[in-house]
């Protein structure tokens, strides 16, 4: 049997179900094809890909082909669109099957079909995606999941499952003859019309792509500094590395497997105890999944403004507001700070991603989809499943039994900002003034503002008063 294994977002070799089928092929040869078109403005005026996500997407790819290369194979990957490439390769080099991972999202989904119709007989094979649970593990037939999470979890923690990840193969089958005169560098960001982002000292997320620093992470979380232990006391940081697990954005292009995450945190507890923190891992683990079933089972209703509740009174309107919102330039400091953290690092923190959300939606009135899908382009860890699901749970047309979920953004500031030190960190223009007055630089006058370069907001919300200074309440 002579194979090709198509990779997408699943950049490992650890736990992929795909990768083992293709072990006892005669030959095998390792596919990633890159689809100029992601670098294209869509529908709400963003890119599908970002500088930061290509940089990580392109770093992964590196770590990737040398796994292959330490194990007697290559990665070719090749630019263009999957329909004319994995036929042509098939043709080229009489392969007689394609191995792959199953998607989830619908635009993902219509290409394999594609590229299946395209391969005119020849099998299109596709093994168990990047899920933490299997369809056979799922408490009841997807079309009858529940739409709450709560639900979702006492339903699969009652009959919890037991997770064994397959290791990485020592050794993979050798390349098709022929193939290695296709091989070239990997293309780096100018080649792709990209520029190289700066370096930002202080990013929460300093790592690189790929699955060897993933498992790295992992083994300090978990194991090495036991940050895991805190996690539900940090979680909600906004500054630094150790805040959180930071496990996302390796998951979201599959350089980690939820399930190698799940199985070694089992393990930790298993040496060390279980504690809230563990829990609370597991929670968010099981959270991701929750999400990606659901677009499974809803489809391409995820990304339409009523979402899956066809809510009639979702706004579709976009405005300068927007823009600004885009550029940290609101007038909202706590709002501008993450929105520049995002655009400068590609990361933000869950707490920063709920407040900005809820701003743009509740406060600016502004079309949720176009917040959805700027963070598609710049965010390290974007996946459809959780981008798209959490920005119409916060739309009230998602996965939430209540209509509105708006967070007080100058509450959530004195909460989980309270001597300023966040929006100190993004906006420097702001250190001119004392620190608690960081949070409410629009209670200053408009010339001072105006000098250190700052917007003024047009009204302060009913809402935020009780949070002022007591001498501007």
């Amino acid at each position: 049997m002579r194979s090709l294994l198509w990779f997408k977002q699943d950049l490992r070799l650890d736990d992929h179900p795909a990768l083992y089928a293709g072990l006892s092929s005669q030959r095998l040869l390792p596919v990633f094809v890159l689809d100029p078109s992601l670098l294209q403005q869509g529908e709400f005026g963003s890119r599908r890909l970002g500088v930061h996500r290509a940089r990580f997407l392109l770093e992964s790819l590196t770590s990737l082909d040398a796994a292959l290369r330490q194990r007697g194979s290559h990665l070719l990957v090749v630019r263009g669109v999957a329909e004319e490439v994995i036929p042509r390769l098939v043709a080229q080099f009489d392969l007689q099957q394609v191995l792959t991972l199953e998607e989830i999202a619908p635009d993902e989904r219509a290409q394999v079909a594609r590229v299946q119709r395209q391969l005119k007989g020849v099998p299109l094979q596709q093994a168990a995606g990047n899920s933490l649970l299997r369809v056979g593990e799922l408490p009841c037939a997807i079309e009858e999941l529940p739409l709450v999470y709560s639900h979702f979890r006492t339903m699969v923690e009652a009959r919890m499952p037991v997770f064994q990840p397959r290791p990485a193969p020592e050794q993979l089958p050798p390349l098709p003859d022929g193939a290695r005169a296709l091989l070239q560098a990997i293309p780096t960001l100018s080649q792709l019309g990209l520029g190289e982002p700066l370096s930002v000292p202080a990013s929460a997320f300093p790592f690189s792509g790929g699955e060897v620093a993933a498992q790295s992470r992992l083994r300090d979380y978990l194991w090495n500094t036991q940050g895991v232990r805190s996690y539900k006391d940090t979680r909600n940081g906004l500054i630094g590395s150790e805040y959180s697990s930071k496990f996302s954005p390796w998951l979201a292009n599959g350089s980690l497997s939820p399930r190698r995450v799940v199985a070694e945190l089992r393990r930790h507890e298993s040496r060390y105890g279980a504690n809230e923190s563990t829990n609370w891992l597991w929670v968010e683990m099981l959270w991701r999944d929750f999400f990606r079933w659901n677009l499974v089972r809803h489809g391409s209703a995820m990304f339409r403004s009523g979402g899956l509740k066809g809510a009639e009174s979702a706004s579709t309107q976009v405005d300068q507001r927007f823009s600004d919102w885009c550029v940290g330039y609101t007038g909202m400091p706590m709002v501008d700070a993450n929105m520049r953290e995002l655009a400068a690092t590609g990361y933000m923190s869950n707490r920063g991603r709920q407040v900005v959300a809820s701003y743009l939606i509740h406060d600016l009135q502004q079309d949720w989809r176009r917040g959805a899908a700027w963070f598609e382009e710049h965010l390290l860890d974007y996946d459809p499943a959780s981008n798209w699901g959490n920005w119409a749970y916060l739309a009230g047309v998602g996965n939430d039994p209540r209509r509105n979920r708006v967070f007080n953004a100058l509450r959530q500031a004195r909460a989980y900002d309270p001597q300023a030190v966040y929006v100190s960190l993004w906006l420097p223009e702001l250190n001119a003034i004392a620190p608690h007055l960081r949070h409410t630089p629009f209670l200053l006058p408009g010339s001072d503002l105006s000098r250190m370069g700052y917007p003024q907001l047009n009204a302060v919300p009913e809402s935020w008063k009780p949070y002022l200074p007591q001498e501007a309440a």
